[in-house]
């Protein structure tokens, strides 16, 4: 009966060894990890704002047709800057 408690004991042992043994080797993973930014559904397309080289979701940015061409500003104060410049070249 001594041989059995003993064998019992060391197999409980051993498995509590390599239990942890296992977490040791594993990487730890950050409890709370950073929220992910998703943009609203849609295409994930990003374009590039032509005055101020910013690049942005195309569903957020402020969009101008020119010359049949479609054009992409970050802000209300980039499209007027831009269609400003515009007006000066032509």
């Amino acid at each position: 009966m001594m041989k059995f408690i003993f064998y019992c004991l060391l197999a409980y042992l051993i498995l509590r060894l390599i239990s942890f043994f296992t977490k040791v080797s594993r990487p730890k993973q950050p409890e709370n990890p950073p929220p992910r930014v998703r943009t609203a559904a849609g295409s994930g397309m990003m374009v590039k704002d032509e005055v101020c080289q910013t690049y942005l979701p195309a569903e957020n940015a402020l969009r101008e047709v020119v010359d049949g061409e479609e054009k992409f500003y970050c802000s209300a104060e980039c499209r007027r800057k831009a269609l400003a410049a515009r007006g000066k070249s032509r």
